[in-house]
């Protein structure tokens, strides 16, 4: 946190990031600018639905690091992850206005969505929130409900879109392409056998959406050079495989990235992961899968 410097801010999980939240995050910089206050998000983690009802089965389209990174892409210049615990969901309105808003924060400014609740049981809303506004000395600007709705219906069709494999959709509504971040580890080797030699990629954060099951055209930066290539989603059917995995075949490229971390990011999908009557069907497949991606990579390069 950027220490006792006076803030704009606004509060909210922001989860993507993406063309509905750009709206409010960019009305937080620019009142920040004008009133020369540092533009600021307050947001929660662990989702207070992990916390709160020991849901296991959410899946976020960020983790917490990624997140914090495109907010700062943004112009939000503090990102306050504040841990949300049973403390915290126990504070009283007032005290979580009193104490985390005006005394840690030092909130001059509150951007806001008009159906915002808060406090302990989400008991206070917008009505109380510009109360205290004035007992204790800051601006509230309300968030139109039109705003409010481009928010949630962005963040459902983005999860609804990457659950059924259509990164292209996703995309548009992100504003970005969807992207994941994972350590390469060893696999069964079974690509190099059929001269499609893959990157097994490991994601640490269990809570990270991947999309569904299939095959997609992807890209991925090393050492400072965009490389692309094709990925599988799925479990192997046609080797009997029993565990979801994540596999990248590189096109051009041959060096060991064990062990390396890499970001990668969805471009299209090619089709759904099906199960082949022998290996040379599914080499085969790989052939035709590589032709058509890399006429998608000739055609986004255009």
């Amino acid at each position: 946190m950027i220490e006792n410097l006076a803030k704009t801010i606004t509060v909210g999980t922001f989860d993507g990031v993406h063309i509905g939240h750009k709206k409010i995050l960019n009305r937080v910089v620019s009142l920040a600018k004008k009133n020369k206050l540092t533009p600021t998000v307050l947001t929660l983690f662990p989702h207070p639905r992990m916390v709160l009802q020991k849901a296991d089965d959410i899946k976020l389209l960020n983790t917490i690091q990624e997140r914090i990174e495109i907010l700062k892409n943004c112009g939000i210049e503090d990102v306050i992850v504040k841990e949300f615990n049973k403390d915290f969901a126990n504070l009283s309105a007032e005290d979580y206005v009193k104490k985390v808003l005006v005394d840690e924060l030092n909130t001059k400014q509150i951007v806001i969505g008009y159906d915002h609740h808060f406090g302990k049981n989400r008991s206070a809303n917008i009505k109380d929130l510009k109360r205290f506004a004035e007992k204790y000395d800051f601006k509230v600007e309300e968030i139109s409900a039109q705003d409010i709705e481009d928010v949630t219906v962005s963040s459902t069709k983005i999860r609804n879109a990457l659950n059924s494999g259509k990164v292209s959709i996703a995309n548009s509504y992100l504003g970005y392409n969807y992207f994941i971040n994972g350590e390469v580890v060893k696999g069964r080797g079974l690509g190099r056998t059929l001269d499609f030699p893959t990157a097994n990629i490991q994601i640490k954060e269990t809570y990270k959406l991947i999309p569904a099951d299939g095959v997609y055209v992807v890209k991925s930066t090393f050492e400072s050079s965009i490389i692309y290539g094709m990925m599988n989603i799925g479990t192997n059917p046609t080797v009997d495989g029993k565990k979801r995995s994540i596999e990248v075949n590189f096109f051009n490229f041959n060096k060991d990235i064990y062990g390396e971390t890499l970001r990668i990011e969805f471009l299209k999908w090619i089709r759904s992961e099906q199960k082949f009557e022998n290996l040379d069907a599914l080499k085969s497949q790989l052939n035709s899968d590589m032709k058509t991606a890399k006429n998608v990579i000739k055609n986004l390069n255009e």
